[in-house]
């Protein structure tokens, strides 16, 4: 479940964010569904989906049982001209973090973006301490090329750090750059992939026109998807067809063709209906003609969302 929808929205760049009570709901029935993997991070709605989800985990579940992962941020201009270093910018977030959250640790603490300014051994020392310390259990990256992952991960392995144990990056049925160099070289090895954005803002699991008060009011999304829309149409028509046919949801189909590909995809949930329709996707198999059917309208799509804004600063 992943928990950029839950969080205080006057604390964030997100308007159609949902309110503790609504949040808990949603949390409780995933819980219920058998859902135990949930994702948030420091970044949405200024911590307050970290809370809100480790009140709802406390009350609802034992510690043990749920797999929680985190996210921190590259440092700020402002930390950088005070002489910060990666190593203390760390230890400071994932202290806030585990504050936020009301927990002595996370399972998976990942490395939200490239930090540009930041060289990377700093980074990979931090988690390691994060690590050696016992706050953090593994460590994960999102947003990153194949090469920074194999550079990063091939540093930590001469100094003997931790290394990155999973991939968060921005992959679905209509945005599928990853293939080219990401999923290959995690599979050759061993990295999870756990991608973000797994139905494209809602539009994989909505018909073509159909509009949503999210869809409206995201304009974070509207920068990833509008430039290819009218191709994406073409796919999400087929996604539509598909469900028709097979007597389920939009839903259900993109994300049982995405878990055909990867580990865990996290899945977001403003809505009970959202989540319901994402545990059913477990027991949905797709035939190889039906997945060759959704993948071949597919054409090459331009680097999108954070992979487009997070470059070098000059």
């Amino acid at each position: 479940m992943g928990c950029m929808g839950f969080g205080d929205a006057g604390k964030g760049q997100h308007a159609w964010t949902l309110d503790e009570a609504h949040s808990r709901e949603i949390i409780r029935r995933g819980l219920e569904l058998g859902v135990n993997f949930y994702d948030t991070a420091i970044a949405y709605q200024g911590g307050t989906s970290e809370q809100y989800l480790g009140r709802a985990l406390s009350d609802f579940a034992k510690r043990e049982d749920v797999v929680v992962a985190t996210k921190f941020l590259p440092r700020t201009p402002e930390e950088i001209e005070a002489g910060i270093t990666g190593q203390q910018h760390i230890q400071r977030m994932l202290d806030k973090s585990l504050g936020n959250l009301g927990m002595d640790y996370v399972d998976l603490y990942i490395y939200h973006m490239w930090d540009w300014n930041t060289p990377v051994e700093d980074v990979l020392d931090g988690l390691n301490r994060a690590v050696k310390a016992g706050k953090a259990r593994y460590i994960g990256i999102s947003n990153c090329f194949a090469w920074q992952l194999a550079k990063a991960n091939d540093i930590a392995r001469r100094e003997g750090w931790a290394q990155f144990i999973s991939i968060q990056g921005h992959y679905n049925l209509i945005f599928r750059e990853e293939e080219r160099e990401m999923i290959p070289f995690c599979r050759e090895e061993n990295i999870a992939l756990t991608p973000y954005s797994a139905l494209a803002s809602g539009r994989l699991s909505r018909r073509p026109g159909e509009t949503t008060d999210r869809l409206e009011k995201d304009a974070y999304a509207r920068f990833k998807y509008d430039a290819t829309k009218a191709q994406d149409e073409v796919i999400i028509g087929r996604v539509a067809e598909l469900a028709d046919r097979r007597g389920v949801s939009m839903t259900e189909i993109s994300l049982a063709w995405l878990l055909t590909k990867v580990t865990a995809p996290v899945v977001g949930a403003t809505k009970l209906h959202h989540i319901e329709g994402a545990a059913k996707a477990v027991e949905l198999a797709l035939s190889d003609d039906e997945i060759a059917c959704l993948e071949a309208p597919y054409v090459p799509h331009p680097l999108a969302g954070v992979m487009a804004q997070n470059r070098p600063r000059t």
